[in-house]
């Protein structure tokens, strides 16, 4: 599925003078250009991912008050169940009639969570084949040679987990006019402007 084109790279090349004015200097004296991106950074705060992160959260919690009803239906069928004699043809009807439907509500449940897996999983990668084009398009326009990704987390002494991330990190320092997130962040605004607008709505 090619989600932007031509258009999306003239877009993207004008979105190149909003990045700071160090940015391509800082590169002019090193005999190896390099960059860094954060990635994750990326991915939480973009407002065109995280609207489609929302839309699935939306959809788990639209089934999820559709499962709760369906597992208080089944309850109260076995509850029923109490009613009839053990070994009765009602008895064995209604034992059925509890078996069948709990098997469909797993089955539903598993086609389900497989079903919400895909769509999360493809949001990540329709994403990330995004944000590694808007890589290569900076480092091809501004001659860099490597791009390295960093996380820009702040270590919090109060989360255990945020100190451990902080310690493992690759990258312990770099210069503020090598990162290239934001400039990545405004391709992707341009690309995914693009990709919806009023002409590719249309097909």
């Amino acid at each position: 599925m090619r989600l932007f084109g031509k258009k999306a790279i003239q877009l993207a090349m004008v979105s190149l003078t909003l990045l700071a004015p160090g940015y391509a200097l800082a590169q002019e004296s090193a005999g190896h250009r390099i960059a860094v991106v954060d990635v994750a950074y990326i991915f939480k705060n973009h407002p065109g991912i995280k609207a489609q992160v929302e839309k699935v959260e939306s959809d788990l919690k639209a089934y999820d008050t559709e499962l709760q009803a369906k597992r208080e239906e089944l309850k109260q069928a076995a509850e029923q169940l109490k009613a009839f004699k053990v070994g009765s043809a009602e008895y064995a009807a209604q034992e059925e009639r509890v078996a069948s439907m709990e098997s469909k509500l797993r089955l539903e449940m598993a086609r389900k969570q497989k079903e919400l897996a895909e769509a999360e999983a493809k949001i990540y990668y329709n994403n990330y084949q995004l944000i590694a084009n808007g890589v290569k398009f900076l480092a091809g326009h501004y001659k860099i040679n490597l791009v390295l990704r960093y996380n820009s987390e702040e270590m919090t002494l109060e989360k255990s987990e945020s100190v451990i991330r902080g310690v493992m990190k690759n990258i312990v320092y770099h210069d503020e006019a090598l990162d290239m997130t934001k400039g990545v962040m405004q391709y992707l605004d341009q690309t995914m402007k693009t990709a919806t607008g009023p002409s590719n709505a249309k097909r």
